[in-house]
């Protein structure tokens, strides 16, 4: 906890008690449903939590209402932490994984989130227009984003900083994954938002969607 603090320091004390909730409510839900690795649920806010936040340090300020979908968010990665982070926007989070998404939504419950819904299926179940597509490592980019292209809005919020588009956690070279993406793949070290080493090879990966 004391790792987003470190990097987050506006946090309200509602926001700080939700981001605090998270780590007896994984630690509970993933000794019984795996939906982190055993070895990583010690460095829960590192590796996960704070991992999820680089969209929040990349994105900035969120104008009211802004939307986002997360693909296959498994058990509510990067969608709760951003979810607590943005309080002012709303959240819809889908996995073909029916247990983990369940888990999910019962620790968005517990943390005191309202702002979020869940959906059982695959992306291409999902019809509605997102301000944004987040997801992290669930894909290449070349299958990814023909997947979510029907899933973004075609107008902008003018109080956002990032036009629509896929906002994905990645690491390692993307220049194979990112052939054959029609549009502009933007990438941004995390380390530049985080000094951590764990983020040392990883990165923040922006595709504007324009039509």
């Amino acid at each position: 906890m004391e790792t987003i603090l470190k990097y987050f320091t506006s946090l309200t004390e509602r926001q700080q008690q939700q981001f605090a909730a998270l780590g007896e409510l994984y630690a509970d839900w993933n000794s019984k449903v795996n939906v982190i690795s055993r070895k990583d649920i010690d460095n829960l806010y590192l590796k996960h939590v704070l991992h999820s936040l680089a969209i929040a340090a990349f994105m900035g300020d969120l104008g009211e209402g802004t939307t986002m979908l997360d693909m296959g968010t498994g058990g509510g990665f990067p969608g709760i932490p951003l979810a607590i982070a943005y309080p002012q926007c709303r959240f819809h989070l889908v996995d073909r994984i029916g247990k983990k998404i369940n888990v999910a939504r019962e620790i968005a419950t517990a943390a005191g989130l309202d702002n979020v819904t869940f959906q059982h299926g695959d992306i291409g179940e999902c019809r509605e227009r997102y301000d944004y597509v987040v997801s992290r490592a669930v894909m290449p980019l070349n299958g990814l984003v023909p997947l979510i292209v029907k899933n973004i809005k075609r107008k902008a919020n003018p109080a956002n900083r990032y036009s629509p588009g896929l906002v994905c956690l990645k690491g390692g070279d993307l220049a194979e994954e990112s052939k054959g993406v029609k549009y502009p793949v933007l990438e941004f070290p995390i380390n530049e938002f985080f000094n951590e080493d764990f983020f040392d090879t990883k990165k923040i990966v922006y595709v504007p969607i324009s039509f």
